[in-house]
């Protein structure tokens, strides 16, 4: 499988988008605000940054909650989905189309959450680059809360080489491969709806949780800590995700 190094760029439009829009119950999101709530150590109306924030279902729940929300994606599609949301609730979100390295805010923030498997997508430069620019927006002494899901201990154990997914009316495919040389899963998705079959590939960098700590400490944070579930059981080898939190450095 042959995947493009800056496949993200065009990934996230048309199946893609109506099929995670769909995925997460409202239930789970309710669940990973309640552990992002926790986690940040902050109250409403705190200002707090979701980066990427996809179709926006944790900045409206949150912004539901009176927290004072930004939304970064780089997907158009998932950005209208997002717009369209907060006009329906009447809540006020700030959503900038722009890339999820590319957060021009200094010392802004109160807090700052990546959900939604969202990190690790490009070379190592790219995704080093991202952390230090989520801590150049937070203010000394924000938490950045971090969901995992592309990391060795969660994936390479069990790892299913076919796996089928449901939500609504799609039925989607996932066909994994292990690229050892570069430590990075490929997946070729194949997207059913109607009668209609859209394929398209991505690729993830698998880091390891010592890695992941380096990464942080490397782009300004300190007191990592690292939880296998929103119930904040400790993380180990074939934990199904691992959710990190870390704080940036300063007084």
């Amino acid at each position: 499988m042959n995947v493009p190094s800056d496949w993200w760029r065009t990934f996230f439009s048309g199946a893609v988008v109506d099929f995670w829009l769909r995925a997460m119950s409202e239930e789970e999101t309710r669940r990973e605000c309640d552990f992002i709530e926790q986690m940040l150590q902050v109250s409403a109306p705190a200002r707090l940054l979701d980066v990427p924030c996809g179709g926006g279902r944790h900045s409206l729940t949150l912004a539901g909650r009176g927290y004072h929300l930004t939304g970064v994606d780089l997907s158009a599609e998932f950005l209208n989905a997002a717009r369209s949301g907060s006009a329906e609730r009447s809540l006020e979100v700030r959503w900038e189309h722009r890339d999820m390295r590319d957060l021009p805010w200094r010392e802004t923030f109160d807090g700052a959450f990546c959900f939604g498997n969202s990190f690790g997508y490009d070379e190592d430069e790219g995704n080093a680059a991202f952390l230090r620019a989520v801590a150049g927006t937070l203010k000394a002494g924000a938490r950045f809360v971090l969901d995992v899901s592309y990391i060795s201990e969660v994936l390479l154990p069990s790892l299913q080489e076919r796996t089928w997914y449901p939500a609504g009316d799609f039925l989607a495919l996932a066909e994994r491969g292990y690229d050892h040389l570069h430590g990075r899963l490929q997946v070729e998705y194949t997207w059913i709806r109607a009668g209609r079959i859209e394929k398209q590939s991505m690729s993830a960098r698998l880091y390891s949780y010592r890695e992941m700590i380096q990464l942080l400490q490397g782009a300004g944070f300190r007191d990592v800590q690292g939880f296998g579930s929103l119930t904040r059981e400790p993380f180990k080898l074939g934990s199904q995700r691992l959710l990190l939190t870390a704080t940036k450095k300063g007084a």
